[in-house]
């Protein structure tokens, strides 16, 4: 584990271009110091101690008496020695001012805090690429209290994004390419859940799934297609579902002229609509209601809640499931009902907390 924080923190350090440029300063910096102190000590003979604090008020351009009487070759040396720091010197304190005084250090200090919290994270969800879509898968995990982690490459584009999620304790981003090994595992792909891929590019799509099914052979990979050439290429990769945004757009838009009434019910169901579904597995329920029919459970009764669907762990799924259908191990049930009745039937019958009144 000492070693995972030191790697995470050094990695951190490596990606973060503005400490790339406050490592930069500071190099030349240094390098100018120390071509100073060579410098007087070749040309003048001078001791270490005395060329390094010649070097020093040069540079500071501060005006102190010389340590000794220059020769000929010493002042042409400090001449160009003047001039060539005076534009090392206006680079060094502009980088260090704006960390200090616009908030830089502030920047890097969060991301510092976001990684450690990403390391602790367990069963968590990566959402790679953070467009209308990414934005959109965490609306819907925040919603239902699911910590996922953002990735993304473009810095003004996770900004504008993440204002919304910033309150949130269970969402966290990184600023990296998805496409490479190192920024999934910082990530922690390797502890995931489920990961996103939303990238534009269908190869990118492609390398992320391909990448992620590699650090994690059990992961649940959904992946964005944009053309149907790129779907046998995802499922190959280790791709377990996969999405074509405009498909699904352009379908929408017929069914609006074809079926509009299915349509509208549809959207009751989906999003901020009157209607709700939700999946309960059979570990969600108490254990006094494991092990029991439908019909034992009397739910529409107790609950207002509707069984539309029941996906049994061999028999596979099952429409409008008979009421004698027992709910056993491995076996999910789908329920149907207003924001009140899916509450109504989580508080009762199962461990699965869920209050949409309260989002």
């Amino acid at each position: 584990m000492r070693h995972l924080r030191i790697f995470s923190i050094l990695f951190f350090f490596k990606i973060h271009h503005r400490l790339y440029r406050l490592f930069l300063a500071l190099a030349l910096f240094f390098l100018s110091l120390a071509i100073g102190v060579v410098g007087f000590q070749i040309i003048e003979g001078w001791t270490l101690l005395e060329s390094f604090y010649m070097a020093v008020i040069t540079m500071g351009t501060v005006g102190f008496q010389e340590v000794h009487p220059l020769s000929a070759a010493g002042r042409v040396f400090t001449a160009f020695y003047i001039i060539f720091n005076l534009g090392i010197f206006a680079v060094v304190v502009s980088v260090i001012t704006s960390y200090l005084f616009e908030g830089e250090l502030r920047e890097i200090f969060n991301q510092y805090i976001i990684q450690r919290k990403v390391q602790k994270l367990n069963n968590h969800v990566i959402i790679c690429g953070f467009g209308k879509n990414g934005h959109r898968a965490g609306e819907e995990l925040s919603k239902n209290k699911i910590p996922f982690v953002i990735v993304e490459y473009d810095t003004e584009l996770l900004k504008q994004n993440i204002v919304n999620f910033e309150r949130l304790n269970h969402v966290s981003y990184i600023e990296g390419d998805a496409t490479q090994d190192e920024v999934l595992k910082n990530a922690g792909v390797e502890r995931a859940r489920a990961l996103i891929t939303t990238l534009p590019k269908d190869a990118d799509n492609v390398f992320v799934t391909l990448t992620a099914r590699q650090l994690n052979p059990n992961i649940m990979i959904i992946a964005r297609a944009n053309e149907a050439s790129a779907e046998t290429k995802l499922l190959h990769a280790g791709a377990n579902r996969l999405v074509r945004p405009d498909l699904i757009g352009g379908t929408y838009m017929a069914n609006l002229v074809t079926r509009p009434e299915v349509v509208e019910f549809l959207d009751m169901i989906g999003g901020t609509g009157a209607l709700k579904l939700e999946e309960f597995s059979y570990l969600d329920f108490k254990e006094n209601f494991r092990d029991k029919s439908i019909l034992d459970l009397d739910i529409r009764n107790k609950t207002g809640a509707h069984i539309i669907g029941f996906k049994d762990d061999i028999k596979g799924f099952m429409v409008n499931p008979h009421p004698s259908t027992i709910i056993g191990t491995g076996d999910i049930m789908i329920v149907l009902g207003t924001m009140q009745q899916i509450t109504n039937f989580a508080n009762y019958f199962t461990y699965k907390k869920i209050n949409y009144l309260s989002l």
